[in-house]
């Protein structure tokens, strides 16, 4: 559970994920450690399509994963490659429509900076630069628009090992406009945090939780609470999480609306899984249930 760094890390462009108890390398990605992030135990993994994914790597530094999904009687897939050469990674996606995306990232080219660059192909004011700097304390991170009018977002973190706080902007040069800005505080144990997050300029007050029962079956319990303030409507999800056995884990989830979720992952050999989630809605009276499968190989 030790790590170097403890923050609120914000995915710019998207909503916010707090994430504490992190190493340096986490912070500045987002990858959580246990005990898990609420969103993670609450969302992470649930799928009600039909999803495959093949991946391989060599010894050269190359990773090619190819993942296809079935949604109704549509199927999209996508391609990915990436190269991973000393402190360089290039990451290349093809997808069914014949779009590519394309990232190259540059990490540690300075003490604790991570920088990388993104386009897409054919749309040509896709272009943008990301700096991630990160210390044991804090850490900040920008995203720019490669455009003549770009779209600008910063965000910044700090904390110690138990409580961080962190906030975001984004601003478009175009209409002179601040497009977004949120914050948010978190306070993190070896066997619980919590969260409390201000959203969407304001509009949404969001708070979780978390706590790790047992850590031998990893048993833990997750609730989320939102609010939001125009309409003075709430929401809240709750589940749990625990290991039947070293390679079985078992989630649940129970949202307001009456939702109740289930998905049992087995990991039939090393790094190899499959998963399987249902869902049953109440309020959707010609098709309740829903069923997905996923499966993951890696040789």
């Amino acid at each position: 559970m030790a790590s170097k760094a403890s923050a609120l890390s914000f995915t710019i462009g998207t909503c916010i994920a707090i994430s504490m108890h992190l190493s340096r390398q986490e912070l500045v990605t987002g990858r959580v450690s246990p005990p898990a992030f609420s969103s993670d135990l609450l969302y992470k993994d649930y799928n009600f399509d039909q999803k495959f994914s093949l991946s391989t790597s060599s010894n050269s530094g190359l990773n090619l994963t190819a993942t296809g999904v079935k949604i109704n009687e549509d199927f999209i897939g996508d391609i990915r490659t990436q190269h991973k050469s000393g402190r360089t990674t290039v990451d290349v996606i093809i997808d069914s429509d014949s779009k590519v995306s394309a990232t190259v990232t540059v990490d540690e080219a300075l003490t604790g900076l991570k920088t990388s660059f993104s386009f897409k192909v054919p749309d040509h004011k896709s272009g943008k630069l990301d700096l991630q700097y990160a210390h044991n304390r804090f850490a900040l991170s920008s995203t720019i628009g490669l455009t003549s009018t770009p779209l600008v977002e910063l965000a910044a973190t700090a904390g110690t090992s138990e409580l961080s706080i962190g906030a975001e902007v984004g601003f478009d040069s175009t209409s002179a406009a601040v497009t977004k800005y949120n914050s948010g505080i978190g306070y993190n144990k070896s066997d619980f945090s919590a969260s409390l997050l201000l959203a969407d300029k304001g509009e949404t007050l969001k708070a979780s939780y978390t706590h790790l029962f047992n850590p031998d079956n990893g048993a833990t319990v997750a609730a989320e609470v939102i609010h939001k303030m125009k309409t003075k409507e709430n929401y809240f999800t709750i589940g749990s999480s625990h290991s039947l056995d070293p390679s079985t884990l078992l989630k649940t989830r129970f949202s307001n609306s009456g939702k109740v979720g289930l998905l049992c992952q087995h990991e039939w050999r090393p790094k190899s899984l499959v998963t399987f989630s249902a869902e049953y809605d109440p309020k959707v009276v010609h098709a309740p249930s829903r069923f997905g499968v996923a499966i993951t190989l890696k040789p």
